[in-house]
């Protein structure tokens, strides 16, 4: 008769069907690294800085170029090169201590670095990623405006040739890292031009005059982030400051679709620390006699947080490998924020009712992680067109107008 195997070792609580079984030892270093330096630099602080409204955002870049985690899933450049999946646990780590702070991360990385990796002449490349990875440079990306959100086709912001420049003017809204950046990409509409070639990208310096950035102030979430308002005032720039080939929605859609990959993974912090704390005070805390843990009605709470993390995460990593073997289409991409924002805030929500009165508190980081994620579900997409974009997959209608 065959030997039975070896029984698995005792669970982890937050592991219980062991996924990290399926991490290589080099992802769990990375991810081991990850979270020894985001909780050195802000685990202290987090708290304070969100109640403040009011992040060292610059300090901390550098402190994250140093550790290699500036645009670390691209190559080159000063750049780390790492996997999509090494890129996703980071993300997690990142957003365990605060959303705010892996938005920071992925802002630089995938939005305005991969921005100018993907699309950016070789002059651009050189001037700027090196800069951007060590955190020395900041870089911030325009799309969204204020009256056009989930539909950026409509834009305002207008480019016109004025001989060999471009003349850039409109606004841009809720930009992370806007009024400390050095450098904004910005997406505008050149529809207008003789030959124009629909929303074009640009590489804009953020000391060139009439470019301006207002910071955004009494935010109810994310508050350890810095979110400003750009307004451009016929803003001059060199003709070779567009991104020289890419046209249409195809390059702001491809940055915001590596971001929105960060996020999946991302959410899944927020979530697991929100479920650790609520485990510890179920345990810790007493009750009628007995710990809240001894509870069946806590302890179905605590299951079923547990369960959706882990599909979460089985979700993520899936898509990881697919990134990094064949890449993602839009709608994979879609899969994952549309389930496990969703997903994440409901853990978060359940969390904070087994603490009570307790989970609003300061003192504890549920309040904070749920507020937060009530941006990460509108922003790079909100449920409701990623619910479009697989309703489309489904059945091959557009439903967007």
């Amino acid at each position: 008769m065959k030997k039975p195997p070896p029984r698995s070792p005792k669970a982890d609580p937050l592991d219980v069907i062991d996924l990290d079984a399926m991490l290589s030892d080099e992802e769990k270093d990375v991810r081991a690294m990850v979270r020894r330096v985001a909780t050195d630099l802000c685990g202290e602080h987090i708290a304070q800085w969100y109640e403040d409204g009011q992040v060292p955002a610059r300090e901390l870049a550098r402190e994250f170029g140093k550790a290699g985690l500036l645009g670390m899933h691209l190559d080159g450049y000063g750049c780390a090169g790492m996997s999509a999946v090494d890129y996703g646990l980071a993300s997690v780590e990142l957003e365990a201590v605060d959303s705010g702070i892996r938005s920071l991360v992925s802002v630089q990385g995938s939005l305005a670095m991969g921005a100018i990796h993907m699309f950016g002449s070789e002059e651009h490349k050189q001037q700027w990623l090196p800069s951007m990875a060590a955190g020395e440079a900041i870089g911030c990306f325009g799309l969204t405006e204020p009256d056009h959100g989930s539909d950026p086709a409509s834009m305002t912001t207008r480019a016109r040739r004025d001989g060999d420049d471009w003349i850039l003017t409109g606004r841009k809204l809720w930009i992370t890292n806007g009024s400390i950046a050095d450098v904004a990409v910005i997406w505008a509409n050149t529809t207008d031009e003789p030959g124009g070639r629909g929303i074009r990208g640009f590489v804009l310096p953020t000391d060139t005059p009439g470019f301006a950035a207002h910071e955004i102030h009494h935010k109810l979430s994310l508050r350890a982030s810095v979110t400003a308002e750009l307004t451009l005032d016929r803003v001059r720039l060199p003709g070779d400051a567009v991104f020289p080939d890419v046209t249409g929605l195809k390059g702001p859609l491809s940055c915001l679709s590596e971001a929105r990959y960060g996020i999946l993974w991302g959410a899944l912090g927020a979530a697991r620390t929100c479920l650790e704390a609520a485990r510890r005070y179920a345990i810790e805390r007493t009750q009628f006699g007995r710990p809240l843990a001894g509870f069946q009605l806590t302890q179905a709470k605590l299951a079923s947080m547990s369960t959706e993390l882990q599909l979460g995460l089985l979700l993520a990593l899936h898509l990881g490998r697919l990134k990094d073997s064949v890449g993602l289409r839009p709608e994979q991409v879609s899969v994952g924020k549309f389930n496990n924002i969703a997903k994440a805030i409901e853990i978060c929500r359940t969390s904070r009712t087994i603490l009570g009165a307790n989970g609003i508190s300061g003192e504890f980081p549920i309040m904070r992680h749920a507020n937060n994620l009530e941006s990460v579900l509108t922003y790079e997409g909100t449920v409701e067109m990623h619910a479009l974009v697989l309703g489309q997959a489904l059945t091959g209608v557009p439903a967007f107008r």
